[in-house]
């Protein structure tokens, strides 16, 4: 087997592990990084930029060079990576699409460690996607890095149950172990000659967008259970949100933190009434009640939904709204 030489390229929490499990191996040596610049972390902002230790704390600490560029697919990103006389690219959620000069830097090209059980959910938010749309489960898939957006070939996949009430950050921290374990074995492959991948059937691809602001919107006219799980899609970022209007009053943001759905009606869509062991928030949906448990009033701390009623009773006639 070769000993490789590593560039893993990457930011934020669900990039973390990945980078710990490349320094933590004995047989290749990881020669530097490349990650977003500090000032830039916590402003684009998403479930793949939430910080932890900092990517480049974690070099520091190691002695590995860091390399910190608007953009790496400049003369002078390529530039660097060929100093660094790197074998192979690792990539964990970085946030930028390679261009075929940076992969053509390392004789090897570049490997991605993609948080989705391609082809599905290609894209900047897999697991909120995944989440959003009620899978129940999902994964990760090492690819071989091509110009595409996450459509190169497939090295390695492990599956991951997504459980009833985890949110977006909890099943992304999962999912970084999981790929940390991967990625090593996959890079072990590479180091011991070529390996041949499979290619992703397109018929079956479906697409992950970055998430916005606006995605967090709650429509109160769809079911009550893809209400609850976008609700734990959006978390930590950007968060699922609506407004509670109330006569006599300014509409007041809320974010909704923990819901659950239930059968049943009892008026229109937004229509709020109080639970009868008086603990929860009861909304009429499109179909089916969702039952609000934990919310945020702008400005606040998270509370109980219970504790959001005693000093703010409801009344009827109050209502959530998208707007």
């Amino acid at each position: 087997m070769s000993t490789l030489r590593l560039v893993m390229l990457g930011t934020g929490t669900f990039a973390e592990p990945i980078f710990r499990a490349l320094l933590g191996q004995a047989r290749h040596s990881v020669v530097g990084l490349v990650t977003q610049p500090s000032n830039e972390i916590g402003a684009v902002r998403g479930s793949t930029r939430q910080t932890g230790v900092g990517m480049a704390e974690l070099a520091r600490q190691t002695g590995v060079e860091v390399y910190q560029p608007e953009s790496i697919n400049t003369p002078e990103g390529v530039a660097r990576i060929q100093e660094w006389k790197a074998d192979l690219l690792v990539t964990a959620a970085y946030g930028q699409i390679l261009k075929a000069e940076v992969l053509q830097a390392t004789p090897l090209g570049g490997i991605n460690v993609h948080g989705s059980l391609l082809p599905k959910y290609r894209g900047a938010a897999p697991v909120a996607w995944a989440i959003a749309r009620g899978e129940s489960e999902t994964g990760i898939t090492i690819i071989r890095m091509s110009t595409g957006v996450d459509a190169g070939e497939m090295l390695a996949k492990g599956k991951l149950e997504i459980q009833p009430h985890e949110t977006s950050g909890e099943v992304e921290a999962r999912l970084a172990q999981l790929g940390a374990s991967l990625v090593v074995d996959v890079i072990d492959q590479l180091g011991s000659g070529p390996v041949v991948g499979e290619k992703q059937d397109l018929s079956q691809v479906t697409k992950a967008p970055k998430l916005t602001k606006e995605h967090g919107a709650i429509d109160w006219s769809k079911p009550a259970n893809e209400i609850a799980c976008l609700v734990r899609a959006m978390q930590p970022w950007p968060t699922a949100y609506t407004y509670l209007h109330r006569a006599g009053h300014e509409p007041l943001r809320l974010i909704i933190l923990k819901s659950e759905s239930a059968s049943g009606s009892f008026g229109p869509s937004g229509v709020l009434r109080v639970s009868s062991d008086a603990k929860t928030i009861e909304v009429a949906t499109g179909d089916g009640i969702l039952r609000v448990l934990e919310l945020q009033p702008a400005g606040k701390k998270r509370m109980l939904a219970q504790a959001f009623m005693n000093g703010h009773p409801l009344h009827e006639g109050d209502r959530f709204s998208p707007v």
